[in-house]
C-alpha cells in the first residue's frame, strides 16, 4: 500500500464526503487505486485481523448462508411421505418449500437495522437459536398448520445470513477483495439449495422427521461455532480514523498527519473483541439507525431504477426458475426413489461449483480490474455486468435442454448436462447481481443487499403459483 499525494487526497475527500473527512492519510493499492474501507493501525480493526481469523468468520457466515437454503429444499425428496403424514395434496406440499422463503424475505427487514445497532454477532446467535427451536417444532409437528408455522420461523431465524452476513463480509475485507468473497458467500447459498435434497433423499430412508432432526443438529453445531469463533465485526471506523493514523503496515506516515493521533491502546472505547460475549447494548462510537429504518430504506430503494430493474429481472425472470425446477423434480422423475431423485441434483451442484471456481467471483474481479486500468484506475459497477451475458445464455440453454429431456423421456444423463449448464449460469448471475448492486451504492450496501434478499426470496415464495 501507499499514501496519496496531498492534492489527490483533497479530491478524494471532496468526492467521497464525510466518510473519510476526518482522516489525513489515504491508503491506495500498489496499482494506485484507493483502498476502501480505509484501514486503521488498530489491532482490533477487523481489516487487520489475521487471514485465518477472517476466513474462519467467513466460513461461519457461509455455513449459516448454506443453511439459509438448505432448510428450504432438504425436504423435497420426502414430499410423498409429507403428503401422507399431513394429509395434503401435491400443491400444498409445494408450499412447504415456499413458506420458509417467506420467512427468509421478511427476516432481513427485521434484522438489518438491529445488526447496525447491537452488532452482527448477537443477531447471528439469536437467529440461530430461533431456527434451531423452529426446526425441532417442524420435526414433531403432526398437522399442516403447525408444520407450516415451524417452517416459516426456520426461514426467519436463518435469514440474518443474507444481509447481516453480507455486512460481515464488508467488515472483514477490502472492496477489491469483495468479488471473490461475495462469490464464496453466494456459493454457500446455491450449494445449500442443491445439497439439501441430496442429503434429504438419503435421510428419508430413516423417516421424513429425521430430515428435520438432522437439520436441528446442524443448527446446534453452527451455534457452537458462533459462540466459540465468531468475534464482533461491527467497527466504529470513522471514530477510530479520527483518532489514529491509517495502518502503518500499509504505508501510512504518521509524521504527515499534522495533528496528534492516539495510540490504539489509549482509545477507551469497547469495540469488536473487547465487547461482551452476549452484547445487548448498542455498539459504542457509532451512529445507530432506528430499528425500523431497514423497512424505510427498503421502500426508498425503489427510487434507484438501476438497482430495481437489475434485481427484479434476475429474481423474477431468472432465479425464479431455480426453485420451480427443484420442486418439479419429484414429479419429473416419479419412476425413481427419493434417494435417486436426491442424486439427480448433482448436475446442478457440479455446475454451481464449476462456475464459482472458474467463472464467477475471481473472473468478475479480473474483468473489473482489467477494465479499470483502461479507465484511468476508476472502477465502475457496470463493469460487473459483462459476465451476465454468458451467464444468461448458459441458464437459458440448460433450462430449455432440461425441459426437452423430460418431455421426450431422454436418458437422465441429458438432464444432468442441462442441470450443469443451468446451475453454472445461475451461480454466475447471482454473483454478478450481488456484486453489482453493492458496487453501485457502496455507502448503502446494507440497503442494497436487503432489497436483493427480500426480492429473491419473494420470487422463491411465489414459485408454487
Amino acid at each position: 500500500m501507499a499514501i496519496m499525494p496531498e492534492d489527490k487526497q483533497h479530491k478524494e475527500k471532496a468526492a467521497l464526503g464525510s466518510d473519510i473527512s476526518q482522516t489525513e492519510e489515504i491508503c491506495v493499492s500498489k496499482d494506485g487505486m484507493r483502498v476502501h474501507p480505509q484501514p486503521t493501525a488498530d489491532p482490533m480493526d477487523p481489516l487487520n485481523w489475521s487471514s485465518l481469523k477472517k476466513h474462519t468468520i467467513l466460513g461461519i457466515v457461509m455455513y449459516m448462508y448454506f443453511m439459509f437454503t438448505y432448510v428450504t429444499t432438504t425436504t423435497v425428496p420426502s414430499f410423498p411421505e409429507l403428503q401422507e403424514s399431513l394429509g395434503i395434496s401435491y400443491s400444498q406440499v409445494n408450499w412447504t418449500v415456499a413458506i420458509p422463503a417467506l420467512g427468509l424475505s421478511v427476516g432481513p427487514l427485521f434484522w438489518s437495522s438491529l445488526a447496525d445497532i447491537y452488532g452482527r454477532r448477537i443477531i447471528f446467535l439469536v437467529g440461530t437459536v430461533i431456527a434451531f427451536f423452529a426446526t425441532i417444532g417442524a420435526a414433531v409437528a403432526n398437522e399442516y398448520g403447525g408444520y407450516m408455522a415451524a417452517r416459516f420461523f426456520q426461514g426467519f431465524g436463518v435469514s440474518p445470513a443474507a444481509t447481516v452476513g453480507m455486512a460481515v463480509v464488508g467488515d472483514l475485507f477490502f472492496e477489491y477483495e469483495r468479488g471473490q468473497k461475495l462469490g464464496l458467500w453466494v456459493l454457500a447459498i446455491d450449494t445449500g439449495l442443491l445439497v439439501g435434497p441430496i442429503i434429504g433423499g438419503f435421510i428419508d430412508l430413516v423417516s421424513a422427521e429425521w430430515i428435520q432432526w438432522l437439520t436441528a443438529i446442524l443448527f446446534a453445531v453452527l451455534l457452537v461455532l458462533e459462540l466459540a469463533f465468531m468475534s464482533e465485526t461491527l467497527y466504529p471506523r470513522n471514530y477510530m480514523l479520527a483518532r489514529m493514523p491509517t495502518d502503518i503496515s500499509r504505508g501510512a506516515d504518521i509524521e504527515k498527519s499534522g495533528k496528534h493521533r492516539d495510540d490504539p491502546a489509549q482509545v477507551e472505547l469497547r469495540r469488536t473483541t473487547k465487547l461482551s460475549m452476549l452484547n445487548v447494548q448498542p455498539v459504542p462510537g457509532m451512529r445507530h439507525p432506528r430499528p425500523w429504518d431497514s423497512v424505510v430504506r427498503f421502500i426508498f430503494t425503489f427510487k434507484y431504477p438501476v438497482v430495481v430493474i437489475g434485481v427484479c429481472i434476475y429474481c423474477f425472470a431468472w432465479y425464479w426458475w431455480m426453485l420451480c425446477v427443484i420442486t418439479m423434480i419429484p414429479a419429473a422423475y416419479v419412476q425413481y426413489s427419493p434417494q435417486i431423485q436426491g442424486l439427480l441434483f448433482m448436475g446442478l451442484l457440479l455446475g454451481t461449483l464449476f462456475s464459482e471456481i472458474f467463472m464467477s467471483g475471481r473472473l468478475s474481479d479480473y474483468i473489473v480490474t482489467k477494465l479499470a486500468k483502461r479507465n484511468n484506475g476508476i472502477r465502475l459497477p457496470e463493469m460487473r455486468l459483462w459476465l451476465a451475458y454468458p451467464a444468461a445464455l448458459l441458464s437459458a440453454i440448460g433450462l430449455i435442454l432440461w425441459g426437452i429431456s423430460v418431455d421426450r423421456a431422454h436418458h437422465w444423463v441429458v438432464g444432468q448436462i442441462a442441470f450443469f449448464l443451468f446451475g453454472a449460469g445461475i451461480q454466475m448471475g447471482n454473483t454478478v447481481t450481488a456484486s453489482y448492486v453493492v458496487d453501485s451504492y457502496p455507502l448503502q450496501s446494507m440497503s442494497m443487499i436487503t432489497f436483493y434478499a427480500v426480492l429473491i426470496n419473494l420470487s422463491a415464495f411465489a414459485s408454487p403459483v
